[in-house]
């Protein structure tokens, strides 16, 4: 497989060839090693049958390693330049045009119609600014996609894989684990990169869960997002203006069988989902302007 793959001098090449000099804006930081790639296709369980939809191509190293297991790959690049290139550097390496896929397109804003085929697999090196947003939209939009391995930073990772009652356990954990059971499935050096960053980055792993009831999504994440919204506040302070006064919070939390006195990182996805119903029961209205 070697062969098919880039290595650190045909990538930099490639993007001396384009006059590209990665961004830190668009979270360009270029797998270069190959050994890393093939990691990340084996951990993702990519084979011959797989459609996977890749976010954030780039030039192209870890979409070789998944056309190299046998799979299809629909690669949504934000970069018309890599866009454009990408094809070509596929053909070079010997693979079959009929294999990929090239969206140029925002990832927030991709919609199954979007592509040729549907996917049931996604595979990506996510920059952190957009990496929850991001997994959000793809989750809500693409439910034939079961499998999920990104790769985000450290930082990052442990916040989407974080349990209750843990410090970095946040309404980005909540929201990802209703969908997916969320677990780390591997370190990844910030030596593999080009350029270097400044942190190390892990891989995450999500298996969409087959109940998911989206009817709920967006009343379960506007009271997420209020359980959150005054961290060291009591639960019953921060759904306070939700319900019309903390008494009546307090209230309905009782109803749910939670204590109003704790604060949002206690509370369990079954916790929240108990909670948002408990409030749809009582006649509350519940908005957001959050992911």
């Amino acid at each position: 497989m070697t062969n098919q793959l880039l290595n650190a001098s045909e990538i930099r090449e490639l993007a001396a060839k384009l006059n590209l000099k990665p961004t830190k804006k668009l979270g360009q930081n270029f797998v270069i090693d190959q050994n890393t790639v093939e990691k990340i296709v084996r951990v993702s369980g990519t084979n011959t049958e797989s459609v996977v939809l890749e976010i954030g191509p780039g030039l192209g190293s870890l979409t070789l390693a998944l056309l190299a297991a046998g799979a299809k790959v629909v690669a949504v690049e934000i970069d018309n330049r890599l866009a454009e290139i990408l094809p070509n550097t596929v053909a070079d390496k010997g693979f079959k045009k009929e294999q990929l896929q090239v969206v140029n397109k925002d990832a927030m804003n991709l919609l199954p119609n979007d592509l040729a085929s549907a996917p049931d697999t996604l595979v990506a090196n996510l920059p952190y600014n957009v990496s929850v947003p991001v997994i959000l939209h793809i989750l809500e939009h693409f439910p034939s996609i079961k499998n999920y391995l990104v790769m985000v930073q450290s930082e990052v990772a442990d916040r989407l894989a974080a349990k209750a009652g843990s410090r970095t356990y946040g309404s980005p954990s909540v929201k990802l684990q209703w969908y997916a059971d969320v677990s780390i499935a591997g370190q990844v050096s910030r030596n593999v990169f080009w350029p270097v960053p400044n942190v190390d980055s892990d891989l995450v792993s999500f298996k969409r869960k087959s109940n998911i009831d989206e009817s709920m999504r967006q009343d379960l994440f506007a009271v997420i997002d209020a359980s959150f919204s005054q961290r060291r506040k009591m639960l019953r302070s921060c759904l306070s203006a939700m319900c019309g006064g903390s008494e009546k919070a307090s209230e309905i939390l009782k109803s749910a069988n939670i204590d109003p006195q704790l604060r949002g990182e206690a509370l369990q996805v079954a916790d929240y989902v108990r909670l948002t119903n408990a409030m749809k029961t009582s006649g509350i209205t519940m908005k957001s302007n959050r992911l």
